[in-house]
């Protein structure tokens, strides 16, 4: 084969030396949009961190939780959309090289197919809590009951929410599985009494002196701190076999329900012994048999006394 001249080689290095000008610049432009939306996504995810935080704090007094909650959406936010910019850098750059995509996104396809059918529990676990994060439908250290089962929030995560119950019993709940949430913490917290008095008592007279012995703990110094309103009277709520309910009910802060309860039911039946407020409890009467001969049957009681 004869060699090129100079001359004639001129004219197809032009031609390659201005392709990879342009496939170059191409290249170039790509990166210099990725780092564009790169440098964009940040103050955006501020501003959304800070109303999000900002939406938060309405309505929750713990200012901090609202940031951190924030904070993980927004960082879960990031963690996806730098991958998405990166992504179609990377798929533009090698079109722009002559790498035949194609096949690679196939293979992807399949690949991630085969994994979605694989781990689809773990995903839709994924996607649950992003939304119960999303949603704050529940935080560290609430009481929950979670599909029958309470106890105190001691991890949630992505795929699974942690409780522990009042005996040390620890219940992990995959996202995915969680079909009934009861947050028995959020905002604010009641304590419901269904009290029992005997049908002879004026209910009137009982509900003062029950909302007298709320009042009172209300105005201890030890709890004073925990109530959210004054207690709450709701009057006679079922006339039971032997007893007449009233039923009262305390607002409290999230988590001070049993305290505020254990004591109010301490005073409150030292009260109703003062006033001689009768609670009813069941009695049984005892009939002994008489024998054919019509002869009352006698009972014979040994005396277990020693001498």
């Amino acid at each position: 084969m004869d060699a090129l001249s100079l001359p004639e080689l001129t004219p197809w290095l032009i031609s390659i030396g201005v392709a990879a000008g342009k496939a170059a610049a191409k290249i170039a432009l790509i990166f210099a949009l990725g780092l564009a939306g790169m440098r964009f996504l940040g103050p955006a995810l501020k501003q959304l961190e800070s109303l999000v935080a900002r939406t938060g704090r309405l309505s929750d007094v713990d200012s901090d939780s609202s940031r951190k909650r924030a904070a993980t959406l927004t960082g879960i936010l990031r963690t996806v959309v730098v991958s998405l910019i990166w992504g179609v850098v990377i798929i533009e750059t090698l079109e722009e090289i002559g790498v035949d995509i194609r096949p690679i996104l196939a293979g992807a396809g399949i690949v991630g197919l085969a994994v979605g059918f694989g781990a689809q529990n773990l995903v839709r676990d994924l996607i649950s809590g992003f939304f119960i994060i999303l949603e704050d439908q529940i935080r560290l250290g609430d009481v929950a009951i979670i599909n029958g089962t309470g106890g105190l929030v001691e991890s949630i995560t992505f795929r699974a929410i942690t409780l522990r119950d009042v005996s040390g019993g620890v219940h992990i709940f995959p996202n995915g599985t969680i079909t009934t949430l009861s947050n028995m913490t959020k905002e604010w917290s009641a304590f419901v009494l269904d009290m029992g008095v005997a049908y002879r008592e004026d209910t009137d007279r009982v509900a003062g002196v029950m909302r007298e012995v709320g009042e009172d703990l209300r105005q201890d110094q030890d709890f004073r701190d925990k109530f959210m309103s004054p207690i709450e009277i709701m009057g006679v709520d079922n006339f039971a076999d032997s007893a007449v309910v009233i039923r009262i009910r305390i607002k409290t802060k999230p988590l001070e329900q049993w305290n505020v309860g254990r004591e109010y039911r301490r005073r409150l039946k030292q009260a109703f012994d003062a006033q001689g407020i009768e609670i009813p409890f069941p009695h049984r009467t005892i009939h002994w048999g008489e024998p054919a001969r019509g002869q009352p049957s006698v009972l014979h009681v040994a005396d277990a006394r020693t001498t």
